[in-house]
Order: C-alpha cells, then structure tokens, then sequence
C-alpha cells in the first residue's frame, strides 16, 4: 500500500508518492438536455439540482483521479462503503453570486477550504489540495453559471462532499475516498423568509462534546438532531437551541452559530457569542460578524442604520441559559440571532425553556436593527454591491 500525507493545502506526499488531485486533468461530459430553471419564489432550500456535478476518487495505490464534471445523477456506492456504515463523510457550504460586474462570486472561499480540509483529517480521509478544489469549483460555476439566481438573497449554493469509501466492515480509516460538488439555486434558508424564529433550549440531548466533532462540518454531527428538533416542533418551536453541560451553556440554535445583544449601562452593546472550544463551528459568517462589529467600533466601517457612536463590544464568552434569563429579566437583553451559510442571519424571537419563554421584541421587516445591519452588510459584500477585505472573490481568479 502507498504511504501518504499532507504536507501543505493537503498536497500529497509520501514515501511512494501518488497523484494528487489535478485540476489541468479535468475531463467534461455536457449534459444533452439542460433541466428549465424553475422561478426563483419556488426554489426549496437544497431541493433542486444544477446540470452538472463534479467527481474524482481516490485509490491509496494510485492517489487521486482525473477530475470530471459530468451531468447531476446518481453516484455508485457499494453498500458496505465506510461512510455508509461508520458515516465517514465531510462537506462544506459555500455560496455562489452574480456580482454587479455581471460575473459570479465566492464569498470567502478560503476559509470555506480550509476547513474542509480539517474536517477531512479529522475524520482521517485522504488529504487534497485545497486549491485544486477551488479551481475546480470555478470549472464547474462557469458551466453552469446559468443557475445562479439574479435576486437578492437568492444564490447557488455550492456543496463538496467528501465520502469514505473504502469497501468492508471492519472499523477503521478509509483509505478510498470520493469527492463530489453539487451545485443548487437557493432561496431564504427558512420558508417563512426573515420572520424570527422560534428555539427551544434543551440540555437532556447535545449536538457536540468536548473532544467530539462540533468543530469539524461532518455528516454525523447533524442526523442525530433530528429527532430533537422534531420533538421542539410538536410544541411548537421551530429550532432547538442547544446547551451543555451542568452551567447549561448556550452552543448552537439548529445549524447556526449563535449572538446575543446585550445593553450596557454606559449606553453601549455587548455582542457576544459562545467561544470555539471545540464544540461549536467555526463558522464563515460567524467569523465575518464579530471582523465587521469590531470594524464597526473602530471606526473603520459604519453598519447599516447603526450610529457609528453606538460601540460594539464584540465578545467570544461563555453565555449560559441563566445569563439570558437574568438579562432578560433586567430589560438588558436586545436581540439574539443566528448566522450562517445558509442562513446569513435569523433573529431569534423567542427561546423556550423549561416551559417558560424569553420573548424579544419584534421589529418592522422581522430583524432585530443588529441582526439587519449585519445582514445587509454582508448580502452587500456577497453580492458585490460593497467591497470589504477581499472577501467576495470573483470565481475567475479561483
């Protein structure tokens, strides 16, 4: 068996060395009939598929194949196939715009591969080389371009999958892999569009432990909510915000990272969110939050609607059940929402607990003034109307 590892973007490396994967191999097979595009106030999230996908494998003997965009269809899998039976599979969630140049955008790609490629070794799949990746997203937008929604808040959302292959029973590594990007026109995350939503807070079942795989984006961390989450709707929540341990610290809301606005008695704000320590995601929009309030303070940037004297004092801390109650019951807290790929930005308009609610104060257009500055601002760098930090990337310099 050939001997590999990573040295680099996840390039290949190895006492016999294989192939790593190589965008300049890309082979193309056209679709012979193009699917109509359906209007953009019907599109579901995730429930319609572009014309083409993307797919590579790799063999430990041989390393990675020559990439190949091919029409969307079925993939074949042998049903003992690791990530079948141990759920070895890592993906990412990135979003393709059409900027105001009429040409389609990444919004922060590289943190999105970075963490793929983290997730990947966590979960110890064969490493790949992130920029290859990308170039081969940038292949794959430019063929199918024509999906990419020309609406506000609509987009193509850009999904590589990385499966563990390896045929057998036994419980161990996989060291065949396959890689898969699908492409999908999407809408609002949440059919009721920027309504606040509704959480239930439960500490009985977590979405992650310490030493676990909250911090990583695989597969297994999400299926075993499901149930939860349908347990919160019959009593008529529509996410579950996720707490741990004995002190019920507040993690997640659903897929979402999570923030919280707090008034201080200088007149100021506390933004404050839960720290990375290994249970929560680290997630691009959370990161790009807590980057623009910080902005916001310093004076280098003034968010929508909110006074460029009115300081955020952006936090990563603990904030438990309790915090919110006590703030709350002393008129201190203003808004929580959540962020995210999907998502962008959700206000939170009331938490439940132990049968008593927290209920926030509803705002005209369903956001919270925070939650929209934020979400303004970021649409307006996604979709190429502000340009901040090089974060929106036009996919022809991938």
């Amino acid at each position: 068996m050939a001997l590999w590892k990573s040295i680099g973007n996840g390039t290949l490396e190895g006492v016999s060395r294989v192939a790593d994967l190589d965008a300049s191999k890309l082979t193309i097979t056209l679709s012979e009939s193009l699917k109509p595009i359906p209007p953009h106030e019907t599109l579901l999230f995730g429930k319609t598929m572009s014309d083409h996908m993307l797919v590579a494998e790799f063999d430990p003997e041989i390393g990675w194949s020559a990439p190949r965009i091919v029409p969307h269809g079925p993939l074949s899998i042998d049903p003992a196939s690791s990530c079948i039976q141990y759920g070895n599979t890592v993906f990412e969630g990135m979003k393709a715009y059409i900027g105001s140049d009429g040409e389609p955008r990444l919004f922060r790609p590289d943190m999105n591969m970075a963490r793929l490629a983290r997730s990947a070794e966590r979960m110890a799949l064969p490493p790949f080389n992130t920029d290859q990746v990308l170039a081969l997203i940038r292949q794959l937008i430019t063929i199918d371009r024509r999906w990419i929604p020309l609406f506000t808040g609509y987009s193509l959302y850009v999904r590589p999958t990385i499966m563990g292959t390896r045929m057998g029973l036994a419980v161990a590594p996989s060291d065949h892999a396959t890689l898969c990007i699908m492409l999908s026109p999407v809408g609002p995350y949440f059919r009721s569009g920027v309504k606040p939503i509704s959480a239930l807070a439960v500490s009985e079942t977590v979405r992650a432990w310490p030493g676990g795989t909250g911090g990583h984006k695989v597969a297994l961390n999400y299926s075993p909510g499901f149930l939860p989450l349908r347990v919160a709707q019959k009593q008529g929540y529509e996410q579950i915000l996720w707490l741990l341990g004995d002190d019920l610290k507040v993690t997640e809301a659903g897929a979402m990272n999570v923030f919280v606005a707090v008034k201080r008695e200088d007149g100021d704000i506390d933004l404050l969110t839960p720290p990375l320590d290994g249970t929560i995601l680290p997630g691009v929009t959370r990161d790009s939050v807590l980057a623009l309030g910080k902005a916001h303070t310093a004076g280098e940037t003034t968010l929508p609607d909110i006074p460029a004297s009115l300081r955020l004092h952006v936090q990563e801390r603990i904030i438990t059940i309790p915090d919110l109650q006590q703030w709350h019951a002393g008129g201190k807290l203003l808004e929580a929402f959540g962020a995210g790929t999907a998502v962008v930005i959700a206000s939170i308009g009331k938490i439940g607990f132990k049968g008593e609610d927290i209920v926030f104060a509803e705002h005209e257009g369903g956001l919270g003034p925070i939650a929209k500055a934020f979400r303004t601002r970021i649409l307006d760098i996604q979709e190429g109307r502000e340009v901040w930090k090089n974060w929106s990337v036009p996919v022809a310099e991938l």
